[in-house]
């Protein structure tokens, strides 16, 4: 598959207004496939109707041509969809919101997210979003180069734990300087399938969009594609069939740690999107495949926590760390987990 121009940014700017842009290349072993079919396949949350919406309103390309929605995509083809998205700023509404606050002063506050909750809006996410709960907690944050208030970085939707909130220009220049240089500290809980050989190690591997899934991150050993990812991991727990991890980032990628870990062969314990929702090590034993549906009943989302995190604070040049408790469904599967390791010692 060539170079892939996959977009999704609310507000990308375009001639003629606001779009979604999505952008993929058709693979060399790619079968004729309607291209309604094959956007259905490739973008998260998008509903057929809203693609037949964009083929009516001739926003449907391939090989920068205009084509229905009937089109049969080949091998090689380039593909291209906008979708009409209503204006970035339309979609900053102040909304009530619960925010579970660690710390705050006059130029930060420091949150722990739950699960579940979207950081910012964006496709399928237009409202309800933590920066939704932010604008109404603060009224006024200084916005990102993504046009985003007040965020520095950001956590997958089902991934729990703590982030930092600029409440000033001043504050998100220097903070986000410290994410950019690596000197901020981010460490996270990941519960694994598998049992690790190493004590501890760390892996490289560059991070871009997986070449036919297009909602997974890949690694690319060679470098060829991506960007450069490092995440230092150590083993805090060993269960037999899974393994808890401390996994520290030095890098900052979309799902860096979800990637890497299935690149090690140790999936993410409950990771749908990445293939750890199924039973990847154990048995095939009735008992042992009722224990892993209820660890997957308790804790129904993958099972990463971003736990501690630390920064320089941009004014007082203070040392500050910050350290959140095991959220309780990640808790209550290691819980059993303990029980079982427990037990098979014992028989």
């Amino acid at each position: 598959m060539g170079k892939d121009n996959f977009s999704s940014d609310p507000g990308a700017n375009d001639s003629d207004g606001l779009y979604e842009h999505y952008s993929f290349n058709a693979d060399q072993g790619q079968s004729p496939l309607r291209v309604d079919k094959f956007l259905m396949s490739r973008i998260e949350k998008v509903t057929r109707n809203k693609i037949q919406q964009a083929a009516k309103a001739g926003s449907i390309f391939v090989n920068e041509q205009v084509v229905k929605s009937n089109y049969k995509v080949k091998a090689g083809d380039q593909v291209k969809v906008l979708f009409a998205h209503p204006p970035y700023d339309n979609l900053l509404t102040p909304e009530p919101l619960d925010l579970e606050i660690i710390y705050e002063d006059d130029i930060l506050v420091v949150l722990n997210k739950p699960a579940g909750l979207v950081v910012h809006p964006g496709h399928g996410n237009y409202s309800g979003t933590l920066l939704n709960g932010l604008l109404h907690h603060f009224q006024q944050l200084p916005k990102n180069s993504n046009n985003r208030p007040g965020l520095v970085h950001r956590i997958d939707k089902d991934t729990s734990g703590l982030l930092v909130v600029a409440k000033t220009e001043e504050a998100m220049t220097h903070l986000a300087k410290q994410f950019f240089d690596k000197t901020s500290e981010r460490k996270y809980m990941a519960l694994v399938w598998g049992d690790f050989e190493e004590d501890q190690g760390t892996v490289k591997g560059a991070i871009g969009r997986h070449p036919k899934n297009r909602l997974q991150m890949t690694v690319f050993e060679d470098n060829s594609q991506g960007k450069e990812a490092i995440t230092h991991f150590k083993v805090l727990e060993r269960f037999g069939y899974v393994t808890l991890l401390e996994c520290q980032l030095e890098t900052g990628r979309t799902h860096q740690i979800r990637a890497h870990m299935k690149f090690k062969g140790h999936t993410l314990f409950n990771d749908a999107r990445y293939g750890g929702d199924k039973i990847l090590k154990g048995t095939s034993f009735t008992k042992y495949k009722q224990f892993v549906e209820n660890c997957f009943s308790l804790l129904p989302r993958q099972a990463l926590h971003a736990k501690t995190l630390g920064y320089i604070h941009p004014e007082t040049q203070e040392k500050m760390q910050f350290d959140s408790p095991m959220p309780d469904d990640l808790e209550s599967a290691l819980q059993k987990w303990r029980q079982y390791a427990q037990h098979k010692k014992l028989q």
